[in-house]
């Protein structure tokens, strides 16, 4: 350990991996640490099954079979097919260590029950939460969004993404408040209604991914990992040692040593001192460098059937848009099953999430809950949710934001991304990036 690296990663959480990752594939020499035993932080998989109940002081039921066939997720999210997170699997080629299987289904939630999300011109047509006019509506909404190109003003039609705002292009098409409130929240994958009042383009990108990750595999826009997703933090893991870095687990850390000008120049473990330009890490390394910005509450649900009129879908993404239940914030479920080989056959895990608004944590995912039917056992979880002090360029200390209550990986690999444009003063390079899971470098 007593070796001089370019950037010593504190935490095995996935934005973690990634970076180190990132950073090996970017020649760097990474030295990554974590005090646990075990890869993925709060973002790691429990198995045996008996961890997790042991995890929550309950007595664990044989009729879960056996302990072994399950890999429950503590911070459970789908991948976009098309999104960044594929894109970085690609670029680095950590898909060679991964199988990955569609999510079988996309449903938002309207007027207290479950419709499949439109994406395409032939689902607006056939979907439930629009009348006649208004799917006309939407489907032109969405040819117009498909055809726009920035660079090609002959594709504008009267409207300019870079002045104009999103609340303005629903207007153009008229489309009403609830196309306007499943299109920002179930498609667009917004978490509040700020982004109406801001320019269009950004909305029109996600709007897009979602189509074109939906035509990647048909049934829904979203990927899992089989065994599920702590083969993540594992596969960047061993792409950083492939590519030169140093793992550590079980290894404590005392000091995150600053030189005379606040900069980090190592970290300290026992007697030992390992020197670097930079560090990386999550927030429960450097408690004092982050402020709590709210809390979020995950139930982790175990159910022996299928989320009722989901046409006994196998896995689904659930968004409850704010709206629709007097929040300030959206409701997530996520359901994956035996069949990712996260659960013991006929056996389902579903998580219910959001951002708490309230004294009363439960009451707040009680929508959810009720959307799944009956369910075996509830593991209930509130978090705090922290951001760093300062961006770090002044110390070269780069803290991860927590783990938000969405179900789909496009805010991590946003704070992933942003995080590395500021350690290395670089934007990530997509440029050579395949675009089939089944391509690598």
């Amino acid at each position: 350990m007593d070796e001089e690296y370019d950037a010593i990663v504190l935490g095995t959480g996935l934005k973690e991996c990634i970076l180190s990752g990132m950073l090996s594939v970017s020649g760097k020499k990474v030295l990554h640490i974590d005090r646990n035993k075990y890869y993925g932080g709060e973002s790691a998989s429990i198995t045996p099954l008996e961890e997790l109940f042991e995890k929550y002081s309950t007595p664990v039921d044989p009729a879960y079979g056996r302990g072994r066939d399950w890999n429950v997720d503590l911070i459970p999210k789908f991948l976009m097919a098309n999104g960044q997170l594929v894109k970085l699997l690609i670029h680095t080629g950590v898909t060679r260590y991964l199988e990955f299987k569609s999510c079988e289904g996309s449903y938002v939630y309207k007027g207290g029950k479950i419709s499949k999300v439109p994406a395409d011109e032939r689902e607006a047509l056939g979907s439930d939460l629009m009348g006649l006019f208004e799917k006309r509506r939407f489907k032109n909404f969405l040819v117009f969004v498909q055809e726009y190109d920035p660079a090609d003003p002959k594709t504008w039609k009267d409207f300019d993404s870079r002045t104009q705002t999103t609340q303005q292009l629903y207007e153009k098409f008229g489309l009403d408040a609830n196309t306007q409130d499943f299109t920002g929240h179930a498609i667009a994958l917004y978490r509040d209604d700020e982004y109406l009042a801001k320019p269009a383009g950004d909305a029109m990108k996600r709007i897009k991914l979602y189509s074109e990750s939906l035509a990647r595999y048909g049934k829904s826009p979203y990927l899992y990992p089989m065994y599920g997703l702590g083969e993540l933090p594992q596969g960047f893991a061993r792409l950083s040692a492939i590519y030169g870095g140093t793992y550590m687990l079980d290894k404590q850390v005392d000091e995150i040593v600053m030189d005379a000008e606040g900069k980090v120049c190592g970290i300290r473990s026992g007697g030992e001192i390992a020197k670097c330009k930079q560090v990386y890490c999550d927030p429960t390394y450097v408690p004092e460098r982050v402020r709590k910005t709210g809390q979020v509450i995950r139930c982790i649900c175990l159910m022996d059937h299928p989320v009722p009129n989901t046409k006994d879908a196998l896995s689904t993404q659930i968004i409850i848009p704010q709206k629709q239940v007097g929040r300030r914030s959206d409701i997530y479920v996520s359901v994956v099953s035996y069949t990712h080989q996260v659960a013991a056959k006929g056996w389902f895990v579903a998580m219910v999430s959001t951002t708490v608004e309230t004294a009363t944590p439960e009451e707040e995912i009680r929508p959810g809950l009720a959307l799944l039917g009956p369910i075996r056992q509830k593991f209930v979880t509130v978090s705090d949710y922290y951001e760093a002090l300062d961006p770090g360029q002044s110390t070269q200390l780069f803290i991860s934001t927590s783990y938000d209550a969405t179900t789909h990986f496009e805010t991590t690999c946003l704070d992933v991304l942003d995080i590395f444009k500021r350690g290395t003063g670089e934007d990530f390079d997509f440029s050579k990036v395949k675009h089939n899971l089944g391509d690598e470098e």
